[in-house]
């Protein structure tokens, strides 16, 4: 149970759908209240009715609290309710939802003081890299802008290492500081998600009912990881053999279940373009498949990687090398293969697999070990938003970055409608890009900027060796380094796991920008 608490400051947390079970678990790790946000009969018979948790609950000493929430977020009474629940109920409070999402959402607004509308020469919407590295890029060139960056999170991630992490390479704690600490000085961090744009009055509304109104807006919020397009997959997360890197909390399940397994099944898997880093979910098949081969049991492992697409890889160059890998680690390869469900209790995954023909049928598989990388979308704000694409992501010029109806908005990250890699590299790039931009249009000057698609995709082939994928639009090659992509290095894994989260964390989010040379118009 405690894996799958969320702990949003020292006098609350949020999880999703707990059972009569779990209460024991919440009573011995000291919580004093447990509130459900969750409507009753949302999920259907299997979800608990809040009575008999609430009745259970009091069994054991625990503070219970009904107050449910639409799908569709809460109202103003609903924040209201929360606020003189808030000043009332003994913490620390356990909240729970179907995922936890409602209910942190819900904290978030209750706890959020009211703002007047304010303006600002700058409104980023996200604190993730792109918002912090933009930020900090447009600050040093001019201190004197007053920007406001939208960030609901308390704590900043680096991402990249994850796959690391689950490799046995990383500590996983090293991922994360506290988004206060990596704000940067001269930026005003406003705790709130986004909840649409009005472009046409220049201001964008907050969870909290308030408004900013800005001169010019950088759209960056990332993107969001489906998972609950696959049936059953949030019930078996971080248990039952069923984990993930693209999460900080099952990110070193994935290790311990790769050094612990022995004779058995790993299944990984590959969602359906576009999703961050697409060379993360073989990556975490390789580093499993080394330590596997290190210590003398590959050839008791069945290995499969089930892939959506047609590709081992998008760029052409890389296959072979791979492939090298892949035959060496005796990987199956199944292309067109799509998890859709997952029974953890009894470690069986469907696919749904695509024929030549085009025909759709759908195969069970057994595992012990299933690593899975969820579907990814645009965040709902931005697909419903008429700043957004056919498919859904934020549209921009992809050489500019700026909306193509909207002069005064730019977008950069995993949220851009853009045809490059979704990667940190990528986002390097597109800083630059973004902040020379800015800077001449508030200068009434041309944009003198273009971003070429460059994204970095440093393949973890084996712990030690890596292939440094570098390319821009169409495939093209845009390496750094005058030698052979194609080929592993032990300098591309210094590279990869000392040099670049260094750089992260004391160059990037600082607004260094080394080696980011962008072409002029």
């Amino acid at each position: 149970m405690e894996q799958n608490i969320k702990r949003i400051d020292a006098s609350f947390s949020v999880a999703g759908q707990i059972g009569q079970s779990d209460l024991h678990s919440l009573a011995a790790l000291g919580f004093a209240t447990v509130m459900c946000n969750r409507p009753d009969h949302e999920g259907g018979p299997q979800q608990p009715e809040h009575a008999a948790l609430q009745q259970a609950a009091q069994a054991l000493g625990l503070r219970f609290v009904y107050l449910p929430i639409s799908t569709r977020g809460a109202t103003a009474q609903d924040v209201e309710q929360m606020r003189a629940l808030l000043a009332q109920l003994p913490t620390p409070i356990l909240a729970f939802c179907r995922t936890g999402n409602r209910s942190s959402k819900l904290y978030e607004s209750a706890t959020q003081p009211a703002r007047d509308e304010a303006a600002y020469d700058v409104v980023v919407i996200g604190g993730g890299s792109a918002g912090i590295s933009v930020s900090a890029s447009l600050l040093k060139r001019d201190s004197a802008l007053r920007i406001a960056v939208v960030e609901p999170s308390a704590e900043h991630y680096y991402q990249p290492a994850w796959t690391l992490v689950g490799g046995g390479a990383y500590d996983v704690k090293n991922t994360v500081r506290a988004t206060a600490a990596v704000m940067p000085k001269g930026a005003t961090w406003i705790k709130a998600s986004l909840s649409a744009f009005a472009p046409e009055r220049k201001v964008v509304l907050l969870s909290d009912g308030s408004e900013l109104a800005y001169q010019q807006l950088i759209v960056c919020p990332g993107l969001e990881l489906a998972w609950e397009k696959i049936e059953g997959l949030e019930d078996t997360l971080g248990k039952h053999g069923v984990t993930s890197n693209y999460r900080y909390d099952l990110a070193p399940y994935t290790w311990e279940l790769v050094r612990t397994l022995r004779g058995a099944t790993a299944l990984f898997t590959q969602p359906p373009m576009p999703i961050k880093c697409a060379g993360a979910p073989q990556k975490a098949m390789y580093l499993a498949c080394d330590h596997w081969r290190k210590q003398g049991v590959l050839d008791a492992m069945n290995v499969e990687f089930n892939l959506a697409g047609t590709v081992l890889f998008g760029v052409p160059i890389f296959v072979p090398p791979l492939m090298k890998y892949v035959e060496a680690y005796k990987a199956k390869l199944a292309f067109q293969s799509t998890l859709v469900k997952v029974d953890g209790p009894n470690k069986t995954a469907w696919f749904e697999v695509t024929d030549a023909d085009g025909h759709v049928t759908r195969h069970a598989k057994t595992f012990d070990m299933l690593h899975v990388v969820p579907p990814q979308q645009a965040p709902d704000v931005i697909r419903r938003s008429p700043l957004a694409d056919s498919g859904g992501w934020f549209e921009a010029d992809p050489a500019t970055l700026q909306h193509p109806r909207h002069a005064d908005i730019f977008a950069l990250g995993d949220v851009c409608g853009t045809p490059n890699a979704k990667t940190a590299a990528a986002v390097r790039k597109q800083v630059v890009v973004v902040a020379e931009n800015l800077i001449a249009l508030r200068k009434g000057a041309a944009l003198p900027k273009r971003y070429d698609g460059y994204g970095s995709c440093p393949l973890t082939v084996e712990k030690g060796k890596v292939i440094l994928a570098e390319f821009g639009y169409g495939g093209k090659l845009l390496p750094t380094f005058a030698l052979d992509p194609s080929v592993a290095r032990s300098s591309a894994w210094f590279l990869k796991a000392s040099f670049l989260p260094w750089f992260y964390w004391q160059g990037m989010l600082k607004g260094r920008e080394w080696f980011t040379d962008c072409s002029d118009n």
